[in-house]
């Protein structure tokens, strides 16, 4: 849950993928803000994100956020959920 954004508010965690073929990508998007990082072909990445919701979003929002990660052999995987926004 994200607490009311005003003022602006953050939602953070953590993102983690496992490949056996390697990764070669892995993205987040939060919103309209969006990261991505290179996999390095490494089998698992794991790494923190943070983002800052933007203000004056009105309670009961729900915040789009998503996470996609493509392996080595260009099979992407993308798994969508939402966050609301609480008082």
């Amino acid at each position: 849950m994200v607490r009311s954004t005003t003022p602006p508010d953050t939602l953070q965690g953590t993102v983690r993928a496992e490949d056996s073929d390697g990764l070669d990508s892995i993205w987040v998007k939060v919103d309209s803000a969006e990261v991505g990082v290179d996999g390095s072909f490494d089998y698992v990445f794991s790494a923190p994100f943070r983002f800052v919701i933007a203000a004056g979003k009105l309670q009961g929002t729900r915040v789009p956020v998503q996470f996609r990660a493509r392996d080595v052999s260009g099979f992407l995987i993308v798994r969508d959920t939402t966050v609301v926004v609480v008082p």
